[in-house]
């Protein structure tokens, strides 16, 4: 089953390679959408694909990369649009 979520990651995630990273997990798991930089610091990200793989990106996103320290990960599931191609960074 396709699914959707929204995650907003708190914590020492801006100035990391987050973003980058996170296009990183997602190519290699499937999953379409993107992920940006939010003002106050935190990251968000739009992950769309197979239910398995959009999971394994937001476990993924619990602990990011190794200079990350993620503190707290939000996540809103929604159902699945199939609105992006691939995965990017937005600005």
């Amino acid at each position: 089953m396709k699914i959707r979520a929204i995650v907003t990651i708190k914590g020492l995630v801006q100035g990391v390679a987050f973003r980058h990273h996170t296009v990183q997990q997602a190519q290699r798991l499937g999953v379409s959408g993107w992920v940006k930089n939010l003002a106050g610091g935190d990251v968000q990200g739009c992950f769309e694909g197979e239910e398995e793989a959009v999971d394994a990106l937001v476990t993924w996103c619990h602990h990011g990369p190794s200079r990350a320290r993620v503190d707290r990960v939000i996540l809103e599931r929604e159902h699945y649009r199939g609105e992006f191609d691939g995965f990017d960074v937005r600005y």
